[in-house]
């Protein structure tokens, strides 16, 4: 299954190859040459490389790791079981052992992040925790005060590299894959979802069937996002719809509360409370604290009280 999914085919396996701006790359190359990794908190948004580098990390100092995401695992159960009956063994080689937890943004702050607190002291003698995620203010302090914070956010000079570097990556995998492609496309499909390398890989190899990428699909890229949070909300699935909105958190949100409307216009049983509603939370966004919050309260609101077809 892994070999058939673009992403987990061509995962860089260790730091060099890792597309990174140089002054985050430098962080982990110093830990491969010092073959010791510490407690780490890896922030950034989603598709930016977090696991990838936690992975090759691992890999490339050859240690034994379990990886655990947070947003489907978020429980305490999978403390005392997964976590505890992994770093509490030694392994083979005598080496130390990495606990990578992704994700780590989605676990109780209450219940569940404090435990990890205490699971990073009792298995400090041969286990290390890395974790991921894409709202590093959702982290307990005491976790941060414990770990190396590294943020992947690009700074606005280093968009452009790596940018150029995703572009010569992607252009790699599709002649390996020998699909026929247009750069101009590909190119219109990275600046889409950029920087989420995960995202534009997935919608490039979902395109690719045909074993064409050229511009008829270009009509359909500015649909992909909106079809899959209406059919979330049809669902009633909160947790894809939560991820939806992650994924497009950097996206304007005035922009964004249009196109919900219209797309859901023609599907609800009542119009005329819809436009109530996304006005609502429209208006609140131009000074509301936090995008997400309010984004995801609005569609909370949707999957509550309206019924879509």
């Amino acid at each position: 299954m892994n070999e058939f999914l673009w992403v987990e085919k061509y995962r860089p396996a260790n730091i060099a190859d890792c597309v990174l701006p140089d002054r985050i790359k430098q962080n982990f190359e110093e830990i491969v040459k010092q073959g010791e990794i510490p407690n780490m908190l890896l922030c950034g948004t989603a598709g930016t490389g977090k696991t990838t580098v936690a992975k090759a990390l691992c890999n490339e100092l050859g240690v034994d790791y379990i990886l655990i995401n947070g947003s489907d695992e978020s429980g305490i159960d999978v403390l005392r079981t997964k976590i505890r009956d992994f770093a509490s063994t030694v392994s083979f080689g005598g080496q130390t052992k990495v606990v990578i937890l992704d994700e780590a943004d989605y676990l109780n702050p209450n219940s569940t992040q404090p435990a990890l607190r205490a699971f990073i002291e009792e298995f400090s003698a041969n286990c290390r925790f890395i974790f991921t995620c894409n709202f590093k203010n959702r982290i307990i302090e005491p976790l941060h005060s414990r770990c190396a914070v590294i943020d992947f956010k690009l700074n606005k000079d280093e968009k452009q590299l790596i940018a150029s570097k995703f572009m010569v990556r992607l252009k790699y995998v599709l002649d390996e894959e020998n699909i026929d492609y247009s750069e101009k496309v590909v190119a219109e499909l990275l600046m889409k979802y950029f920087p989420d390398y995960r995202r534009t890989l997935n919608e490039l190899q979902r395109y690719s069937k045909s074993g064409v990428i050229d511009e008829g699909i270009l009509s359909n890229i500015a649909e992909v996002n909106i079809k899959g949070l209406v059919d979330s909300l049809k669902d009633k699935d909160f947790k894809k719809m939560r991820q939806w909105v992650a994924n497009n958190a950097d996206t304007d949100p005035q922009g964004l509360y249009r196109k919900i409307y219209d797309s859901l216009m023609d599907k609800v049983s009542n119009p005329a409370h819809l436009v109530l509603l996304v006005a609502d939370y429209q208006y609140k966004s131009a000074f509301v604290a936090d995008q997400e919050i309010n984004l995801t309260a609005c569609l909370v609101d949707v999957m509550a009280n309206l019924d879509i077809k």
